[in-house]
C-alpha cells in the first residue's frame, strides 16, 4: 500500500537541508507563531537537527581513528549551554556531561545523565562537592596537590570502612597543564605558563611529583588536560594531548603496569564565527591526533573528551526586534533588544568575539537591498552596548528583526543582568517532514518575568535594611 510519508532515500523537498535555510524558515515561523513580538522582543532559537548532526559527527570522527572496542566518552561541557532539555537531547545522542559546579551537576542529573557518564572538573572544588561526587560515583579530575589530599581522605574512608558500607572509589585523575603557550584570546588560554588550571608540568619538580603521586596512589587511573578553546590552533591542542600521552606512558612504565587506563583530553575545538561553514571539523581534529599521537588511539587507553562550544554554537540564533531606527553623525543605528545581556563577550571584547548579524523584515523574511554601514545597538544604558559597529548590511527599519548567528553556546545562557533586563525565552525547533515544511517549536526555557526579576533581586526581603 503506498505511503504518504517520504522514504528515507527520498528527502522531503519541503524540509531545508542546510542550516541557513532551516534558520530562515524558523525565523519566519517565529514571527507567524507569535514567539517574537511586543511581549517577547528578543528570543533564542535552537536548531535540533543541527545539534543532532554535530553529535553524530563527533561520534563518527573518533570512531574512525580509534581501535575497535576502545571505550570513548564524549562529555559535553555543561557551561556552554546549561539547559536541562539540551543536556537531555545530547544524552539521547550518546553524549555525557562535564560539570564544573554543584549547579551544573544538578542540571546534568535533572537531565538524566548517568553518573558513569559524568566528569567533575573545576579548579575550586569544595570538600562537600568531592564527597558528593564520590557518593554518586562521578569521575573526578583533581586540580592540584591540596585537592588530591582531600581525595586521599575520601579514598581512605571508602576503602577503610568495614562491611558493605564501603563505597567503591570512582575514576580519579589529576589535571596537568603542559604549559605550551597561549592562543589568540588570552583569557581563554588554559595552557600558559601561569594558567590557574592543573599542575604546571614544566615547573621545577612538578613532573616528578606527578609521577610519584600516581605511584603512591594505585587508585589514580586517569590523567587529564585541556589545552584548547576558542582562539587555540589545532596543532597546539594536539601538542597538549601528546604531552598528556607521554606523561601517561612514563607513569605506567614507572608503575610496571597499566595503572592509567583512561586519558581525558579535554575539548576546546574552536568555532568558525565568520560564515555558515562548520570548520574545523571533528574529523580533521581526530585525524590530526592520529598523526600526532598514534599511541593514544591504538586501544590501550580509554578516551574522554569535553567539547562544548563546537557542539552547540552554530545551531543557535538570538532573534531581536528593531524597536527604533535612527541616526547619529550620519550613521544609521538600529536599536534592538539584544545587547550585552545576551552577548556580553561581544559587547566588551568585539575583536575577539565578533558576531554575524542577519537582517529580516517584520514578517521574518530575509531583508534585501544595498549594504549600508550601520550600528546594531542593544537596549542597555551604556554607549558601548553594540552587537556590531559600522556593519554593512541592508538598511534596517523599525519593526525589522536582527538575528545574531552562531549563538548556541555561551551567549543566551550566560545572561548579564545589567538594567535588570529579562532573560529571553529559548525555543528549540524542527522542520517536520511530511507537513509541507512546518516548523514546530518546543520551549526550552521560558522568558523571565518581571516578577521573577523582583524575586531574584531580594523582593521577599524589602524591609531587611530598614532596622
Amino acid at each position: 500500500m503506498p505511503s504518504d510519508e517520504p522514504s528515507p532515500s527520498t528527502p522531503d523537498p519541503a524540509v531545508p537541508s542546510s542550516a541557513a535555510a532551516r534558520r530562515d524558515r524558523a525565523v519566519r515561523a517565529a514571527v507567524e507563531q507569535g514567539l517574537v513580538g511586543d511581549a517577547a522582543p528578543v528570543v533564542a532559537l535552537l536548531d535540533v537537527a543541527g545539534i543532532r548532526a554535530s553529535a553524530a559527527a563527533l561520534h563518527a570522527a573518533f570512531a574512525e581513528v580509534t581501535a575497535p572496542g576502545t571505550p570513548v566518552l564524549h562529555a559535553f561541557a555543561v557551561k556552554a549551554a546549561p539547559l536541562v532539555p539540551v543536556l537531555r537531547l545530547l544524552a539521547a545522542e550518546g553524549i555525557g556531561a562535564e560539570v564544573a559546579s554543584p549547579g551544573e551537576l544538578a542540571l546534568a542529573r535533572a537531565a538524566g545523565v548517568r553518573a558513569d557518564r559524568t566528569v567533575l572538573d573545576s579548579p575550586a572544588k569544595t570538600a562537600a562537592e568531592l564527597r558528593d561526587a564520590f557518593a554518586l560515583g562521578i569521575a573526578v579530575n583533581a586540580d592540584n596537590p591540596q585537592e588530591l589530599a582531600r581525595l586521599d581522605a575520601l579514598v581512605g574512608s571508602a576503602t577503610g570502612a568495614p562491611g558493605p558500607a564501603a563505597a567503591p572509589v570512582p575514576p580519579c585523575g589529576v589535571r596537568v597543564n603542559p604549559q605550551l603557550g597561549a592562543g589568540s584570546i588570552g583569557a581563554l588560554s588554559t595552557a600558559t605558563a601561569t594558567s590557574k588550571f592543573g599542575v604546571a608540568l614544566r615547573d621545577e619538580g612538578a613532573r616528578a611529583w606527578v609521577v610519584q603521586a600516581y605511584l603512591d596512589r594505585p587508585w589514580l587511573t586517569r590523567l587529564h588536560t585541556h589545552s584548547g578553546s576558542q582562539g587555540i590552533p589545532l596543532d597546539l591542542m594536539a601538542q597538549g594531548v601528546r604531552s598528556l600521552y607521554e606523561l601517561a606512558e612514563e607513569i605506567n612504565a614507572a608503575a610496571g603496569r597499566r595503572q592509567i587506563d583512561t586519558l581525558d583530553i579535554g575539548g576546546g575545538l574552536p568555532v568558525n564565527f565568520s560564515s555558515d561553514e562548520e570548520t574545523p571539523t571533528y574529523a580533521a581534529y581526530a585525524r590530526l591526533l592520529k598523526d600526532a599521537v598514534p599511541g593514544l588511539l591504538d586501544g590501550r587507553y580509554g578516551l574522554v573528551t569535553e567539547f562544548g562550544r563546537s557542539l552547540l554554537a552554530k545551531h543557535g540564533t538570538v532573534l531581536a526586534r528593531v524597536e527604533y531606527a535612527k541616526s547619529a553623525g550620519g550613521r544609521p543605528i538600529a536599536v534592538t533588544h539584544a545587547g550585552a545581556q545576551v552577548a556580553t563577550r561581544t559587547v566588551y571584547a568585539p575583536a575577539s568575539w565578533p558576531l554575524r548579524i542577519a537582517a529580516y523584515d517584520a514578517g521574518g523574511r530575509p531583508r534585501t537591498g544595498p549594504a549600508v554601514a550601520q550600528d546594531i545597538a542593544g537596549p542597555a544604558c551604556f554607549a558601548g552596548d553594540l552587537l556590531a559597529e559600522n556593519r554593512p548590511m541592508p538598511l534596517l527599519e523599525q519593526g525589522d528583526l536582527v538575528a545574531a548567528l552562531d549563538t548556541g553556546a555561551y551567549f543566551f545562557t550566560a545572561h548579564y543582568s545589567y538594567n535588570s533586563l529579562a532573560r529571553p525565552g529559548i525555543h528549540g525547533f524542527v522542520v517536520k517532514a511530511g507537513t509541507g515544511g512546518e516548523v514546530r517549536f518546543a520551549t526550552v526555557r521560558e522568558q523571565q518575568t518581571t516578577d521573577g526579576i523582583v524575586a531574584e533581586s531580594g523582593g521577599a526581603y524589602a524591609d531587611a535594611l530598614l532596622d
